[in-house]
Order: structure tokens, then sequence, then C-alpha cells
């Protein structure tokens, strides 16, 4: 299980562990919590007063202090798992829907053809279709796209990169993917 870590503006900074959580919640860094409570942590008791300190966790939390980047000139990090999450794993040229294992990432303009690795150049196919189009271009290969590709948000971002969501970090990320996004559909 994860804990989404925002900053203080509410801004999306890292899935952490519960373990991670508890540290920043001892150092007093949580500025603010949302979701339900995921875990409660027990510690040692206070020589003098006898009471046991209790950490309980949050599924979301908001830590103090300022990210030094502006996470809007983020570029999420491509990799299959997000590209097949962002595609739906959907075919690109035939529409069929596969399992990851018979999917692969598709050039738009292949890397014969001086094409690039980044999210705006690369859709999913499976292999059949990545094969019959091998290093064409779509309209050389008469294989129009059924759909276009994007670089997904920051939002959009963190859903792909965690498979294992609970219900109110879903709702949290959700209420703000651009509504055009593959996600929303």
């Amino acid at each position: 299980m994860k804990v989404l870590k925002l900053s203080a503006q509410g801004l999306p900074q890292s899935w952490i562990s519960l373990e991670q959580a508890v540290t920043h919640y001892a150092a007093e860094e949580v500025r603010w919590e949302l979701g339900r409570e995921v875990a409660v942590f027990h510690g040692g008791h206070n020589a003098i007063t006898g009471r046991q300190s209790v950490i309980t966790v949050s599924s979301i939390i908001g830590t103090k202090g300022v990210p030094n980047i502006n996470p809007f000139d983020l570029r999420p990090g491509l990799t299959n798992g997000k590209l097949f999450a962002r595609d739906r794993n959907l075919c690109a040229y035939c529409g069929g829907l596969f399992d990851e294992v018979d999917l692969t990432r598709e050039h738009i303009i292949p890397f014969a053809q001086h094409g690039i690795d980044t999210w705006m150049n690369v859709v999913t196919a499976c292999k059949p279709c990545n094969h019959r189009k091998s290093h064409r271009t779509p309209e050389q290969a008469h294989m129009p796209l059924i759909y276009t590709p994007y670089v997904p948000s920051l939002w959009e971002d963190f859903i792909l990169r965690n498979r294992r969501i609970l219900v109110d970090q879903m709702a949290f990320l959700m209420a703000h993917v651009p509504k055009s996004s593959r996600l929303t559909a």
C-alpha cells in the first residue's frame, strides 16, 4: 500500500511507503491529511508520562515546504506499462483489446526514419500490427491510427504509475484529470 504525498499546495509529489509517511508524521512535516486512515503505528512509552506514542497514517498527506520545481513543467517518464495504461490496452491500428504481454510500444515515425521515443510519437500496438507496419509510417503502411497520442498530465501520470490506488486517492486524482483524458472514458 502506498500513501499519496502532496505538496502543501496540493500538488502530487510522490507515492511513498507507510514507513516514509510515518517519518513525515514523526518529523511534524505533515501539514494536512485527506482520505481514510490506512495504518496505525504504536511506538515506545514516554518515561515521564508513561503514554505510548501513536501515529495514525492517512491515505493522502500534504507536507510542509514548497517544491523547488514547477510540476507542470515535468514530462512523465515513458514506460510500456504507463503507455499501455494510457491507451487502455487498445491497439492503435486494429482497435483490439489485448493483455499487456501481447502489446508493444509502437513508434509512429519509426527510428529508421529518425523518429524519437516520446509520448507524442508512440502508441500501443498488438504484435501482429506492429510487425505488419514494420519500419514504415502509418501512411506508408496504409494503417491509419484510430486514436492520437498525447502527453499525460501530472495527475494522470500519478494514476498511471501506481496499480493499487485506494478509492479515496483515485477520487482525489481523478478530480484533477483533464476532461479530455482517456482515463475518464
